[in-house]
């Protein structure tokens, strides 16, 4: 079952300015900021009530928010929603046709254990389930 939106990811070019953009005009605050090398991105967390904003920049041109900027350019890349079981719900999914680009859960960013949908299974947006102990 889902909880709740756990995050929004967004694709940015240049963490540092959006960083301004949300803290000095939205007031928004980051919490923490944290290099993911085996995805190739940096992360910065802004917490929005039970839920947060991550702001990723890539740290190689041939990364995957790189390729996502590339072909689509800055915005919104995926909605995470928290699950309590990750591996229950791939399970679930798959049983139900559901395309699943990690057919096991992989240590995301912030310590959560997540695991991506393709977005031709779920409308055209790249979904992402994870859990947090």
């Amino acid at each position: 079952m889902v909880k709740k939106i756990d995050h929004i990811g967004i694709a940015v070019k240049d963490l540092n300015e959006a960083i301004r953009f949300y803290e000095g005009l939205l007031g928004l605050k980051v919490t923490e900021i944290e290099e993911v090398p085996d995805q190739k991105v940096r992360v910065a967390f802004l917490p929005t009530g039970d839920s947060e904003v991550e702001l990723l920049e890539s740290t190689s041109p041939d990364g995957p928010i790189a390729r996502f900027i590339e072909k689509n350019g800055e915005g919104i890349q995926h909605i995470a929603f928290r699950v309590d079981n990750i591996e229950e719900k791939l399970a679930d999914l798959k049983s139900k046709g559901i395309r699943l680009i990690d057919e096991k859960p992989r240590r995301g960013a912030g310590g959560a254990m997540i695991a991506f949908l393709h977005p031709k299974s779920t409308f055209g947006t790249l979904v992402e389930i994870c859990e947090r102990k």
